[in-house]
């Protein structure tokens, strides 16, 4: 008998297309392309075809190594390193990598010294920063870090950007991307140039984008999380017309009992060194899974109805089942958020089972 692997992730590459290919067409009439971002899904050569025949004009990842495996599977695409460049990855970077996110002078430099040395040219886009205090060059300084980069052999200015709502959770609005804005037509205008690529962000900037409000010179959003999850970034609330469901976590049951809701002994720290809220609820039926905080982040975890994740240890999901008991060897189906989304997917004890396109069926 074929014995599945467990735990697993399955991925449903149809409601992933669907997805994508419905936000490049409603980004498309406000003028804005989609670069699709991969890292949580690990640079999967798969999911990046799709993405690409679904309309995105670009392939973002913040890891050179998942780069170089979408390269080794022959994913023809531009590739944008979307995390702020290494000094010791530089050469990596030039080969597979044709353009990156920056804000440091000293890895510009470095990153044109290694194109030069392989007769490449590497395309760069500027971070600003607006206020999330993440990565970004401060505005004051822009036009001279322009300046510089423009001298750099090898170097290709190809925009400028930004990344808001991920470090302080501030929002894309109407003020910073009409900054960000401003700051392109300033550069252009002082060193007469045409920038072409004008980043916005990411998928929070879409309650921005899709709001009516003019998208000035942004034309393109780098998004992974609203395209494999279906949900935007700043309230986790789902997209009208997209799945939520295109991957789900699936986890096996290795114990079932009914035991106290409340631990006997003296009190101290968890494994992971918290202090555990005691709670006396009688008897209850509980079921341990076979995954823990080395595989996913419990606390992104959205089980069937009647299902409650009480606990978790490095390798053991414990929940209340309520009326429900569960026999040992159940399969447990989650709803996973991008923070337990982007853990099991780095998991090398978590099975990937890609369901394959209609069209290959």
């Amino acid at each position: 008998m074929r014995t599945i692997s467990m735990p697993r992730l399955e991925i449903d590459l149809d409601k992933i297309y669907h997805n994508a290919h419905t936000l490049v067409d409603r980004l498309a009439c406000r003028g804005i392309s989609v670069t699709g971002v991969m890292k949580a899904s690990l640079g999967s050569p798969e999911i990046a075809r799709v993405l690409l025949s679904a309309g995105v004009n670009m392939i973002g990842d913040s890891r050179i190594e998942n780069i170089e495996t979408m390269r080794r599977a022959g994913v023809a695409a531009p590739m944008i390193l979307i995390r702020s460049p290494m000094l010791s990855q530089v050469d990596r970077i030039v080969t597979h990598a044709d353009l990156s996110l920056n804000t440091e002078l000293d890895v510009i430099s470095k990153l044109s010294s290694a194109a030069k040395a392989a007769g490449r040219k590497h395309g760069v886009v500027l971070m600003v920063e607006l206020g999330d205090l993440r990565e970004g060059i401060m505005p004051a300084d822009l036009e001279d870090t322009v300046r510089q980069v423009l001298r750099l052999p090898n170097i290709a200015l190809r925009g400028i950007g930004a990344n808001l709502a991920c470090h302080s959770g501030v929002s894309p609005d109407t003020r910073n991307m009409s900054e960000l804005s401003a700051l392109v037509d300033s550069i252009e205008a002082v060193f007469g140039l045409t920038l072409d690529i004008v980043s916005g962000g990411n998928s929070a900037n879409l309650d921005w984008a899709l709001g009516g409000a003019d998208a000035g010179r942004i034309n393109n959003l780098r998004l992974g999380e609203s395209v494999l999850l279906g949900c935007e970034p700043l309230h986790r609330q789902p997209i009208d017309g997209l799945y939520t469901d295109a991957i789900t976590l699936i986890a096996e049951v290795i114990e079932s009992k009914v035991k106290p809701s409340r631990p006997w002994g003296e009190i101290a720290q968890t494994a992971f060194g918290e202090k555990p809220l005691v709670t006396d609820r009688g008897n209850i039926s509980q079921a341990i899974l076979a995954i823990g905080y080395q595989d996913v982040d419990p606390s992104g975890l959205q089980g069937p109805p009647g299902i409650e994740i009480i606990g978790a240890s490095s390798d053991h999901l414990i929940t209340d089942t309520g009326h429900c008991h569960l026999s040992v060897g159940a399969e447990i189906q989650f709803q996973l958020n991008y923070s337990a989304l982007v853990r099991t997917m780095t998991s090398p004890f978590v099975t990937k089972v890609l369901k394959a396109p209609q069209s290959e069926r």
